[in-house]
């Protein structure tokens, strides 16, 4: 078979073995839901552009009988994010292909779904962590807090959202392969470690998602407290040994607390590429086969590749508490 951007296998296989890498990620896919997302059109340029348009003067404005006032002009923000290529593969042998019980491309496959969707939700933590605006559980750095989440903590987050007039999240990415939306109960978000759970737990006014009622919870998610719904993700590391004397905390050395990040979106706090869809995700399959770099055929490669970026939209709509956990 000639060579194809799939490798051995036909653009119809290649999207049904996209659609297979993509299940198998979608667990791990928590920041995927809740950005402005730009799904990514084919042979596209490298920058995609998201826009929010910015609110008018709300200052009182005293019409004249029979006079037309002046025209106000919609303006924009627009923010740009440069797309970068990830991926990676597995290279099996042609023994393990052809003695091996188990179906190894099939299962390189799913395994590398799985590695795609972390990798993306990683490079989306390591620029969102990074965000201004921030809110400590005790004290006024990083290296003092040494107390955990508390609904006051929360409180003051939900207060500087909603100072900056942030919207609550209303509608978010389907939890399935392909790229649709769908409404949901308004509320901001907070995504944090499964560390911080049983904290979380002990908050006042706190609502296990399992006791919605009609609400449909999300894949990771816990339960909520006032007006925000509370998701877990490993991929939300602690800064270890970062806080205060640990006392009750937990601590990685027993010295100083571990400091949790606890990640609060409102709608339109930031954008990126959807790994959803036809466009999101490129999958190759090589069997074994004779070339000038593989005389004897011997190696097999499974792999992928996707273009994504993500963009803070705006600072203020989007708050980092700094918490410690207990032991």
């Amino acid at each position: 078979m000639s060579s194809t951007a799939y490798g051995d296998i036909t653009p119809r296989t290649a999207a049904y073995a996209a659609k297979e890498m993509l299940e198998r990620g979608i667990p791990h896919l928590v920041f995927e839901r809740f950005g402005q997302t730009r799904p990514l059109p084919s042979k596209s340029s490298k920058v995609i552009k998201f826009r929010r348009y910015t609110a008018l003067s709300a200052t009182p404005n005293v019409l004249t009988e029979g006079v037309t006032p002046t025209a106000k002009k919609l303006t924009v923000d627009d923010r740009d994010g440069t797309l970068i290529q990830y991926g990676d593969l597995v290279t099996i042998s042609d023994v393990i292909a052809d003695t091996h019980e188990d179906p190894v491309f099939q299962e390189a496959q799913e395994v590398l779904g799985e590695q795609a969707a972390t990798m993306i939700e990683n490079v989306r933590f390591g620029l969102l962590k990074a965000g201004t605006s921030y809110e400590y559980a005790n004290g006024a750095a990083r290296d003092a807090v040494n107390t955990v989440l508390t609904t006051t903590v929360q409180r003051r987050v939900t207060r500087a959202l909603k100072r900056q007039e942030a919207k609550k999240i209303t509608r978010v990415v389907r939890s399935t392969p392909n790229y649709a939306t769908q409404n949901v109960a308004p509320a901001f978000i907070a995504i944090c470690h499964p560390d911080v759970e049983s904290d979380i737990r002990g908050m006042t006014g706190f609502v296990a998602a399992e006791n919605y009622g009609t609400i449909t919870p999300y894949e990771n998610e816990i339960g909520k407290v006032e007006d925000c719904r509370y998701l877990t993700s490993t991929i939300l590391a602690p800064w270890e040994d970062g806080g205060g004397a640990k006392g009750a905390m937990e601590s990685t050395t027993g010295s100083n607390a571990d400091v949790y990040p606890v990640l609060y979106f409102a709608r339109d706090a930031y954008g990126i590429v959807p790994l959803k869809g036809k466009n999101a995700l490129t999958p190759s399959v090589i069997n074994p086969t004779p070339s000038k770099s593989d005389p004897l055929g011997q190696r097999g490669h499974v792999s992928w590749k996707a273009m994504q970026t993500v963009v803070i939209l705006n600072e203020l709509w989007m708050v980092r508490a700094e918490v410690a956990v207990t032991a």
